[in-house]
């Protein structure tokens, strides 16, 4: 019998989760090990085709179908109207995941004041709003986590995104900056960095053969990091079994960094 793909958090079970840009990637990878635990989950993103997809795939895969809506995380309202809805479906959210991003190339001679709007819009201001919106509930639980997605690439001096540098920068900035606060009712709050994951996005358009040698050079561990490996460290910070862990960040790099 093969081993199952995650470990099994029991805390877990019944317990519900909002991931945010859950339809694909590091994200669906999120929802769908969730969903393994027996959580109730539900994610929003702005992909209604995949966002679709995956949701049939857990449910064939024998676990509960995820509620989902396709929301532009751009949109406050909308997102926090989607979590509003899910609660009042699911319950109470225990977890909250803070995924959501776009790491789309450009120079810094290019960057206008929308476009910088843009960025942050997507990459930075949903996290904060998201927290917002499921820590009345968190408290009423006496409890919660909070995992709020970084990045190493601002961190090993990564070109060709700056406006996504200083989103993600900032994300450690959010953790510890909320930690305390939310740390009186027992709500915790960490950040997880991946480094650089092979989503179908990132193989399709940037990696090429100097980046197959740049992961040589610079990984300590020769297998390539898949989001599967993100969602495993999600689990353990959503599960009690961190239960006094808050205010940090996680590293998931195969020792880029």
């Amino acid at each position: 019998m093969n081993p199952p793909p995650h470990s099994i958090y029991p805390s877990l079970k019944d317990r519900a989760v909002f991931v945010t840009g859950g339809g694909s990637g590091i994200g669906a990878a999120i929802v769908a090990a969730f969903a393994a635990q027996g959580a109730r989950v539900a994610f929003i993103d702005i992909a209604e085709g995949s966002s679709a997809a995956l949701a049939r795939q857990i449910e064939e895969a024998g676990h509960a179908a995820p509620w989902w809506r396709a929301c532009d995380v751009r949109d406050i309202a909308a997102l926090q109207k989607a979590i509003s809805d899910a609660a009042t479906e699911l319950g109470d959210f225990a977890v909250l995941v803070n995924n959501v991003a776009s790491d789309d190339r450009h120079t810094l001679e290019s960057v206008t004041p929308d476009y910088y709007d843009n960025r942050m819009a997507i990459n930075e201001r949903p996290a904060l709003f998201a927290i917002q919106s499921v820590v009345p509930g968190m408290k009423r639980l006496g409890f919660g986590s909070v995992v709020n997605l970084g990045s190493t690439g601002w961190q090993t001096k990564g070109s060709g995104y700056p406006c996504y540098a200083i989103a993600k920068s900032s994300v450690n900035g959010l953790t510890r900056g909320l930690a305390v606060d939310l740390g009186r009712d027992r709500i915790r709050i960490n950040t997880v960095s991946p480094g650089w994951v092979m989503t179908e996005r990132q193989v399709k358009l940037w990696l090429d053969d100097e980046g197959e040698q740049s992961l040589k050079r610079n990984q300590c561990l020769p297998d390539k990091l898949m989001p599967e490996d993100i969602a495993r460290m999600v689990l353990f910070l959503a599960s009690d079994d961190a239960k006094m862990c808050t205010a940090q960040e996680f590293t998931v790099d195969a020792g880029w960094t």
